[in-house]
């Protein structure tokens, strides 16, 4: 993801979310992927902490899940130290009106994620082989 593309994105999920006749402000959106890249725990330069800030400063309540990251530190730019991974559970997809796919770790069952999410927003393209849902899901 290029610098710009957090912008994006979060104009993409605002554009779904409007569809959908919810705003972005007060939404619960889970951050799949706190990593700089697939199946690493390195968060240095990250578009997700961006993605994270920016969605916060909208009003949205954000988490994230990274089976890698169990624990966020703060950075220079972003104070998330002691945000925890959510667990990344059917029951817990569905608390949240949306879910943003921001790094494609392995691990992730994303006909699972899809198949209880409300909307999707994929930025890595995880969910091209995904055979059931595909109306939930918005490219990035």
């Amino acid at each position: 993801m290029n610098v710009g593309m957090p912008r994006y994105v979060v104009q993409r999920l605002s554009a779904a979310m409007n569809e959908r006749s919810k705003s972005i402000k007060g939404s619960k959106v889970l951050i799949l992927g706190l990593a700089y890249k697939k199946d690493v725990d390195d968060v240095r330069e990250s578009p997700s902490l961006e993605l994270l800030a920016l969605l916060k400063e909208r009003g949205a309540k954000v988490d994230y899940n990274d089976p890698h990251i169990p624990i966020a530190r703060s950075t220079r730019e972003h104070n998330i130290g002691g945000m925890k991974s959510v667990r990344l559970t059917p029951a817990n997809l569905r608390k949240y009106d949306a879910v943003l796919i921001s790094t494609n770790h392995s691990s992730y069952d994303y006909q699972m994620i899809v198949d209880h999410s409300q909307l999707v927003i994929d930025t890595r393209n995880a969910c091209e082989g995904i055979r059931r849902g595909k109306k939930k899901i918005i490219k990035a």
